[in-house]
């Protein structure tokens, strides 16, 4: 017996952190926002959609980000606010459906083939959730509506934002066929590069190679992107999605040895693995830092702590793991520096990863 088809909803919040910003001061409205820090060695958070225009985006460091926009308005993070908005936001995904996968504060598939109050469909099920949040929180989502979680997030995506997109079973390959590479979920900038090098652009392109031949180029990866230039995702939403860990990394263009310069790059690596971090609502005692030595050799060491580490001592223990390595004759081409050990005991109360 074929097993009824699932009816999924991809939820992603409009620049979430930034909206909320705009949301509580009005003077922030219509200005390129970025939340984050301006200082030298800063990274952009979320931006705002005006400051987006400008190319500002997450993740970037905040220095380009003001080359970029000069106008942009820095405000700092308050992630306490941000968890108190997503726990809302959960209340009302957990109002249409149990069957609820965060993927972050801002983000989470829901499984809505249970018509819970009878709403006639997956779309006036979406439809109901954005017109709920906006309500309840001032704010927009997008939303996708789809058969599997890949499709669905694709298409939350293709409207926004304030947008709703639906691609019913039927038109699934065809959607996917016409979209660059680079849109997949987890395909990141380095897969899309090789992928270009070898002729694929699209889906259509990637869908035209064969399973044999994904596999050569890029190993266990081949068999999700086989089926995803399809249209094809299995995958349950899993109410109960824990992390293992979260952090950052960066190759370096030369090896480097100098202490001063590896440890700025520490800081920037810091930075950006916290950003994830805070914006998981995550809690963690091991620090692992992460080093490639020039000759391509990797170690990692680790230091766990008896309760959940602080972002200060998260940079400080990477420092100090750091210096047991030091120096190095030949140099360092790749950094990084994760938390794990997540959920730790003394957490106060279950994270949200909405």
């Amino acid at each position: 017996m074929t097993p009824p088809q699932r009816k999924i909803i991809h939820v992603d919040m409009d620049a979430f952190f930034a909206s909320v910003e705009q949301r509580d001061d009005p003077a922030l409205r219509g200005l390129p926002v970025a939340v984050g820090s301006a200082r030298a060695r800063g990274v952009v958070a979320a931006a705002s959609y005006e400051a987006r225009a400008f190319g500002v985006r997450s993740a970037l460091p905040s220095a380009v980000a003001l080359r970029r926009c000069p106008d942009l308005v820095f405000v700092p993070p308050r992630f306490d606010v941000y968890r108190a908005v997503s726990e809302q936001i959960r209340g009302i995904f957990l109002h249409y459906t149990d069957l609820v996968e965060p993927l972050s504060l801002d983000e989470a598939y829901l499984d809505v083939s249970i018509d819970r109050h009878d709403l006639g469909s997956a779309r006036a099920i979406a439809e109901a959730i954005r017109a709920a949040i906006r309500a309840s929180t001032g704010l927009t989502a997008s939303a996708g509506v789809s058969y599997n979680k890949f499709v669905a997030k694709l298409a939350s995506d293709q409207n926004k934002p304030d947008g709703l997109c639906v691609i019913p079973p039927a038109k699934g390959p065809a959607f996917v066929a016409q979209l660059p590479v680079g849109r997949f979920h987890g395909v990141g900038p380095v897969t899309a590069r090789r992928m270009a090098a070898l002729g694929i652009l699209t889906g259509a392109d990637l869908r035209d190679r064969s399973l044999a031949e994904l596999q050569r180029h890029f190993g266990s990866h081949a068999a999700y992107l086989h089926g995803a230039a399809r249209g094809e995702d299995h995958r349950p939403v899993r109410a109960e999605r824990p992390h293992k860990s979260i952090g950052a990394e960066r190759t370096f263009q030369t090896n480097l040895v100098d202490p001063a310069a590896l440890d700025a790059e520490l800081v920037r690596v810091a930075d950006a693995a916290w950003t994830r971090i805070e914006r998981h609502g995550a809690r963690g005692r091991t620090v692992t830092l992460k080093l490639r030595h020039a000759d391509f050799r990797t170690v990692t060491r680790a230091r766990s702590a008896s309760a959940a580490v602080s972002r200060d001592a998260f940079l400080a223990t990477g420092r100090a793991l750091l210096a047991a390595e030091l120096p190095v004759a030949a140099g360092f081409r790749l950094i990084g520096l994760t938390l794990s050990g997540l959920g730790a005991e003394d957490e106060p109360e279950p994270r949200l990863l909405l």
